[in-house]
C-alpha cells in the first residue's frame, strides 16, 4: 500500500508513525514533510496541490491522509482534488471542512442541528465587536478563519479584550476576516475525536490539552503544551451522553446538509454545569492531542483508513489501549509570541521506552538537531495509570533540552483531583 501524508508538524509525525507500525508495512511518502518525517517516509516532489495530486497520480497512490488543516481549504480543496483523480482521501471535501475554517459557519451549522454550544455574535468591524461585548467580560473571541490554532481570545478584562481586537482589526495578524464574540462557558474541556464515514463513525480515545504557555494555566494561549488522553479520562456514562447530544447529531446533520465527510473530526468540549457543550470543530486530529492519542491506537490504522476513505467503516482493525499516555510540548524561547531557531537539542540519540514526535526541528549539516519553530517536540509516554504515564513522560521530557526551552510540568496533573 502506498501512502501521501500531507502536512509537516508534530501530528503528521506521530501519523506517519502510527501508520508505519501498521502491519502491512505500507509505503510511505509525506508533502511538504520534515526532516523527521522524512526519516520514515520519501518526500513528494510537488509545488502545489494540483501537481501533488498529479505526482499521485502517476505514482499509483492508493491513499492520500490529510493531517493539516489548511490543505482541505485551499483552491478547491485536498479531497475534492483527490476525488476527482480517483485517489482515496482521508479528509473531508472543501465544503465540509468550512465546519473548522469558519468558526461562523460552524456555529451557524450547530445551531441548526440543535447541538448543544455557546451563544455567538459574529462581528465584522471592531465597532461592532465593542458593542456586542457589551462591557461584559470574560468573554471568548475567536477570529473567524483558520489561525494556526491561535485565532482564540478566552478574555478576562477589557484590556485583554482590547489586545485581541487590535490584533484582528487594526495589525490583521490573521488576515481579513470576522471575529465571533461568544459566551464565557465554565468547566473542565475534553477532546473528543470521531473517524467519519458517511453515516457512520467510530469515537476514539478521549483527550484533554493544555492550551496556555504557563503552568496553572498562566499566561498567553498557544498552539498546545502537551495532552492526556485515556479511556478512562471521561466516565462512560458522560462520553454516551456526547455521543447521543454531539457526535450523532453532527454525522446526521452532514448528511441531512449533503457535507460528505470521510475523516477525522474533533470536537472540543466545555463540560458545563449544564451538560457538554461544542466550543469548536476541528476537521483532523486535534495537536497536541493526536502525538498523546496515537500510541494508544493497535491494530492496522493504515487499512482502517484505507478503508474508510474508500467508503467502509472497519472498527474491527483497530483498537484501544485501556491505559493512559501524556504528551509534554517542548517549546522554543520567546514562543508564543515568537520562536527561536537553531538552538541544538540534545538527549534524542536514545529516546528508550517514550516516543519523540518533532514539530519544529531541522537537521543542520553537522547532523545535529536544532530548533526550528515555536513548538519545538513532544515527548510522549504511557502508563496503566496516569501517575505512571506522567512520571514517564515528564522524565522523558527531562532528558531533552536545548537553550531557551520552555515547558509545563503540570501536563497531566494540572485538571485532576488525587
Amino acid at each position: 500500500m502506498k501512502i501521501v501524508v500531507v502536512g509537516k508538524g508534530g501530528r503528521e509525525h506521530a501519523l506517519v508513525r502510527a501508520l508505519a507500525e501498521s502491519p502491512g508495512e505500507p509505503e510511505l511518502f509525506c508533502y511538504p514533510g520534515s526532516d523527521a518525517i522524512l526519516q520514515m517516509a520519501r518526500p513528494v516532489a510537488a509545488d502545489g496541490l494540483e501537481s501533488l495530486v498529479e505526482w499521485m497520480e502517476v505514482h499509483e497512490i492508493d491513499l492520500c491522509v490529510a493531517g493539516e488543516e489548511s490543505y482541505l481549504v485551499k483552491g478547491e480543496g485536498l479531497a475534492n482534488l483527490c476525488e476527482k483523480a480517483g485517489i482515496p482521501c482521508w479528509g473531508p471535501h472543501l465544503q465540509s471542512a468550512q465546519l473548522e475554517a469558519s468558526k461562523e459557519s460552524a456555529k451557524a451549522f450547530l445551531e441548526r442541528q440543535g447541538i448543544p454550544t455557546g451563544k455567538a455574535s459574529a462581528c465584522g468591524t471592531l465597532e461592532e465587536a465593542r458593542a456586542a461585548i457589551g462591557g461584559q467580560y470574560p468573554t471568548v473571541l475567536k477570529f473567524d478563519g483558520l489561525a494556526a490554532g491561535k485565532g482564540v481570545a478566552v478574555c478576562l478584562n477589557q484590556e485583554e479584550g482590547e489586545a485581541f481586537l487590535d490584533e484582528v482589526f487594526t495589525q490583521n495578524r490573521f488576515g481579513p476576516g470576522r471575529v465571533l464574540v461568544e459566551e464565557f462557558l465554565t468547566g473542565p474541556e475534553v477532546s473528543i475525536f470521531a473517524a467519519i464515514v458517511d453515516e457512520r463513525y467510530l469515537i476514539f480515545t478521549p483527550a484533554r490539552d493544555y492550551k496556555r504557555i504557563g503552568e496553572g494555566d498562566a499566561g498567553a494561549n498557544t498552539g498546545g503544551m502537551g495532552a492526556v488522553a485515556s479511556r478512562q479520562l471521561i466516565p462512560a456514562e458522560l462520553l454516551a451522553t456526547i455521543e447521543k447530544d454531539v457526535v450523532a447529531p453532527t454525522v446526521a446533520g452532514l448528511r441531512k446538509e449533503g457535507l460528505p465527510y470521510r475523516g477525522f473530526l474533533y470536537f472540543g468540549l466545555m463540560l458545563t454545569p449544564q451538560g457538554p457543550k461544542v466550543i469548536e470543530y476541528n476537521c483532523r486530529f486535534g495537536d497536541p492531542e493526536c502525538q498523546a492519542v496515537m500510541p494508544l491506537v493497535k491494530g492496522d490504522l493504515a487499512s482502517f483508513c484505507l478503508a474508510g476513505a474508500k467508503g467502509e467503516l472497519k472498527p474491527e482493525l483497530i483498537s484501544f489501549d485501556e491505559g493512559w499516555s501524556v504528551c509534554v510540548v517542548l517549546a522554543s524561547a520567546g514562543y508564543p509570541e515568537s520562536s527561536r531557531n537553531g538552538d541544538v537539542i540534545h538527549g534524542l540519540d536514545d529516546p528508550g521506552a517514550f516516543r519523540v514526535y518533532h514539530a519544529g526541528t531541522h537537521r543542520s549539516p553537522a547532523g545535529e538537531w536544532v530548533t526550528n519553530g515555536g513548538r519545538v517536540l513532544a515527548a510522549v509516554a504511557g502508563g496503566a495509570t496516569r501517575a505512571e504515564a506522567v512520571a514517564a513522560a515528564h522524565a522523558a521530557a527531562d532528558q531533552i533540552s536545548f537553550d531557551g526551552s520552555q515547558r509545563r510540568r503540570d501536563i497531566g496533573i494540572m485538571h485532576f483531583e488525587d
